[in-house]
């Protein structure tokens, strides 16, 4: 069997789809299987052991890319397409590969259209199912038996070197503070990031700034409050990201990818709700770290927020501590 998965964006997703993965590679081992992703998330699948091809849409190259990426879709002589995306482009992906089965989401859990590609439909999921659970519903569907839930991520010798080197003098335990993420109205306050931060100090723990180069101004107001922590925001490829995460002894923020991928490789997480669902979204393993904002309008889903996050402002830094001190001692020493 020739089998194409179709999921190109956020990191999140393509974290909490590795489980599916994983059950096919298991229930199917003689397929060939291959995922179509974007860039930003394509290190995550590079040389990913139960993938045996990755193609990256260069999506930023517009028009040019298609063409030979269409060319490769169809030389490849897919069975079956998983549309994991939702979205009518990576619905056009699935229909122009040319598999005879695609599968997509239920036109309820579906957007733009995207559901009209496949002619093979999960149940309805709703919108409150783990978004890991929705993914692994797939399989399911695929008639495949049940497997361990397991992502088969790790950073390579290099990539933990590295690690080692940006986390050098810092003693453990070591705490990351995940401070990005991709819509603004999720962002937790810088103050009481480091008011976390400088209660955690005062209990032995080091602690790690982690995000992309356009949180450097956040994480400059972090350190202003709390001038004892080591900024990576920017510092850090995503494979890098990676090892630096199986470092730390517990990681916190708001939703991200970065916290889906600290869960991928076993890192307790503390997790700060508001504009999205804890329900849909909270990372694996660690749902019972969860800390929500009361805001009756969350969760609302929205990019920017016309109210100042008031669902994140709600949060303070009491319970997440409280969380943190749970986590602690849920995983006992070291890191």
């Amino acid at each position: 069997m020739r089998l194409l998965i179709v999921l190109t964006g956020a990191i999140g997703d393509v974290v909490r789809a590795l489980p599916l993965l994983g059950r096919i590679r298991r229930g199917r081992p003689d397929a060939r299987i291959t995922w179509l992703v974007e860039p930003a998330a394509a290190p995550l699948l590079a040389g990913h052991p139960w993938l045996d091809d990755v193609l990256v849409f260069e999506r930023r190259a517009g028009l040019r890319a298609v063409r030979p990426l269409l060319a490769r879709l169809r030389a490849s002589r897919y069975d079956v397409a998983l549309d994991l995306g939702r979205s009518a482009k990576t619905a056009l992906f699935a229909r122009l590969s040319g598999a005879p089965q695609r599968l997509g989401f239920d036109r309820a859990d579906g957007r733009e259209g995207g559901w009209l590609a496949a002619n093979r439909r999960l149940p309805p999921q709703g919108p409150r199912r783990s978004k890991l659970l929705q993914f692994l519903a797939f399989a399911d569907l695929l008639g495949l038996p049940p497997a361990p839930v397991e992502f088969g991520l790790a950073p390579t010798p290099a990539e933990v070197a590295d690690a080692d080197a940006l986390l050098a003098g810092l003693a453990a335990p070591r705490v990351g503070a995940a401070i990005g993420s991709s819509c603004p109205s999720r962002r937790w306050v810088p103050e009481r990031t480091a008011a976390v931060i400088e209660a955690l100090g005062a209990r032995g723990a080091s602690a790690v700034l982690l995000g992309a180069a356009a949180d450097a101004p956040f994480a400059t107001l972090v350190r202003r409050a709390a001038p004892g922590a080591r900024d990576l925001a920017g510092r850090t490829s995503l494979r890098q990201l990676l090892a630096v995460l199986t470092r730390m002894r517990l990681v916190f923020g708001p939703d991200s990818g970065a916290l889906h991928l600290a869960a991928a490789v076993g890192t307790p997480v503390v997790s700060l709700w508001g504009p999205t669902s804890v329900e849909r979204s909270v990372p694996y393993g660690s749902e019972g770290l969860a800390v929500t904002g009361t805001a009756p309008c969350a969760p609302c889903f929205l990019r920017d927020c016309p109210i100042d996050r008031v669902c994140m402002r709600q949060i303070p830094p009491e319970p997440v501590l409280a969380a943190a001190a749970a986590a602690f001692g849920a995983n006992g020493g070291g890191r």
